[in-house]
């Protein structure tokens, strides 16, 4: 029985130091600069477009941003709709998105549904994937 409890200790003492250094080969990552930096965005406003299927069509949204140390101060998002379904989520998410976006690091931009609109979204998106690009290389 004693030697039964011994193995219990010594393999619960063993997983512990694994957790341990676990533990610690994270903190010796950060130390030693292994984590990517976060992006850096030159101040600007940028425009793009994005597209998205709805069951009818493919829409799509015009996106400009305007960015003050990688964040969000003034968002401003046009559509053409070419259903009349599509016209009012459309003006729903048009609506709605600055209050999502504006103040927020352009990094943790993820909309998904604004204003009951969830399709406009993803043309969104898409368009913010192509603004980081551009104030990205932006000089």
């Amino acid at each position: 029985m004693t030697s039964h409890a011994t193995r219990t200790v010594t393999a619960l003492a063993g997983a512990a130091g694994v957790l341990l250094l676990a533990g610690c080969s994270g903190a010796a990552d950060a130390e030693s600069g292994d984590s990517a930096a976060p992006a850096e965005y030159t101040d600007g406003t940028y425009t793009a477009e994005g597209s998205y299927q709805t069951p009818e069509t493919v829409e799509q949204v015009s996106v400009t941003l305007t960015l003050t140390d990688g964040v969000v101060s003034d968002v401003e998002v046009t559509g053409d709709p070419q259903a009349s379904e599509t016209e009012q989520y459309q003006g729903q998410f048009i609506g709605g998105i600055a209050a999502e976006v504006e103040g927020k690091n352009i990094d943790e931009l993820e909309v998904d549904r604004v204003a009951g609109s969830s399709l406009t979204s993803g043309g969104f998106n898409q368009a913010v994937e192509k603004i980081k690009e551009q104030a990205q290389t932006a000089e």
